[in-house]
């Protein structure tokens, strides 16, 4: 691949660890990065989904460290390549970290007896950076980059792909504050797509376009749960990041909870598709502390026709005057590490939640019963951001040796736009497609 043009779509978790795979081992060809967002240096709090780093890079940071959580990984790769690749996205945080010695793996052995009668909970290692750490992460990461020769092109949308010239089409959002003059066409020898949960309806459009088959993903849709963290310190002491799971099978439903976050814990506002929804964030630094936890309760539905758009239709239902909705039986909704208050509309009731979301809301609900079992002092001490969802685009079929379509192998798919979850397993399969381009 000595002077190829490689191009990546995306500047999230999975791009940026592949370019960064393709610098350290003196890739000779040219490495393009394209994003609708801005560079870490310029990249406002409140533009979540895009920008360096995507959606992982203003998340609180959470490494998760088995194959089991976020995708398939060891299923193409086998159990030993993942976990070094884990290693290697890791490692790269690690590097770019300004206190790399912070950055703590929490291990959890056993699963405790307390929640067994309510509740499956799964323990893996977790590494914690912090939403904090991780924008000075970005940062050091980005000058990296453009001193290895990368070239990016901000605040730019690519419109069109043709797969058969190898050329894309784009439109520049800023053309006077964007880094770099665009033309209207670039053409690639190499391309690796990784839009990110902002760009599944482009990458559902190519799919259509060229009849690319792929893979119906479930709906993976519910709330942001917040509550002050001694309620849970017991669960919390045994592992940061804990995921409590439970299924019903005859309905098609399981749910689990998801991104757990601690000690300087807020709720974040996220905006895809014009749409408010809710994610969550936690800072390493003790002056931010404010003991609260909170974490996503996530429905996953399968059997739904076209979940994507079904998903979407929902979230349009649970907006209020242009945001999402806050519910508790007695607390007032939170505010975020910046202090403003989070932007939802407070309810008085669940008919509203429950009426968009018919039939799946009462399974949250019953979720959230067993937890004040499981957590007795909770009782009526909590909240509820509504929604949080993952749109996930139906996955491509790729081949499992390069993650290359089988038509056009030269564009491959990483990240969200491959239904990875998480920024492990998205940082390992950028890693894994740069492997593949420096030995091809």
């Amino acid at each position: 691949m000595a002077n190829k043009n490689v191009v990546m779509i995306g500047a999230g978790v999975a791009n940026v660890n592949a370019a960064t795979k393709l610098v350290d081992n003196g890739f000779k060809g040219k490495i393009t990065i394209i994003d609708m967002g801005k560079d870490p240096y310029l990249r406002p709090y409140e533009e979540v989904m895009t920008g360096f780093l995507g959606a992982g890079g203003w998340s609180d940071g959470k490494l998760t460290y088995h194959t089991s959580i976020g995708g398939q990984l060891s299923k193409y790769c086998g159990e030993e390549k993942a976990m070094e690749l884990f290693d290697q996205v890791i490692d790269n945080f690690k590097r770019f970290h300004p206190k790399p010695e912070e950055v703590q793996c929490s291990n959890p052995i056993a699963e405790p007896e307390f929640i067994k009668p309510y509740f499956g909970l799964r323990l893996f290692p977790v590494w914690h950076v912090g939403t904090d750490y991780l924008h000075e992460i970005g940062k050091n990461w980005y000058d990296f980059l453009v001193d290895g020769g990368v070239e990016f092109y901000w605040e730019t949308k690519v419109t069109d792909i043709d797969f058969e010239n190898q050329t894309l089409d784009m439109v520049q959002q800023n053309p006077i504050k964007t880094s770099k003059f665009l033309e209207d066409e670039m053409s690639y020898d190499k391309l690796i797509f990784g839009v990110g949960k902002s760009g599944i309806d482009f990458g559902k459009q190519l799919a259509e376009h060229y009849d690319l088959p792929t893979e119906p993903k479930p709906v993976q849709i519910g709330v942001r749960f917040e509550a002050p963290q001694k309620h849970f310190q017991k669960l919390i002491d045994i592992s940061y990041d804990f995921k409590l799971y439970r299924k019903f099978e005859e309905a098609g439903v399981s749910l689990r909870s998801f991104c757990t976050n601690n000690n300087a814990a807020y709720v974040a506002v996220e905006e895809t598709y014009g749409d408010h929804s809710y994610n969550g964030h936690a800072k390493k630094d003790e002056a931010f502390r404010n003991d609260m936890t909170n974490f996503g309760i996530l429905m996953e539905v399968r059997g739904i026709e076209k979940p994507f758009e079904w998903s979407r239709d929902v979230v349009k239902k649970l907006q209020i005057d242009g945001t999402g909705l806050y519910y508790s039986p007695t607390r007032e909704p939170s505010t975020t590490s910046e202090g403003v208050d989070v932007s939802a509309v407070k309810v008085d009731t669940l008919h509203h939640i429950s009426k968009a979301m018919q039939p799946y809301f009462w399974y949250v609900l019953d979720f959230i019963e067993d937890m004040k079992k499981v957590f007795p002092t909770l009782k009526d001490d909590w909240g509820i951001y509504v929604p949080e969802v993952k749109y996930l685009s139906p996955e491509p079929l790729v081949d499992y040796s390069n993650l290359a379509l089988t038509k056009y192998p030269n564009v491959h798919f990483v990240g969200d736009a491959l239904s990875a979850r998480g920024i492990t397993v998205s940082g390992a399969q950028g890693t894994y497609v740069a492997e593949y381009i420096l030995d091809n």
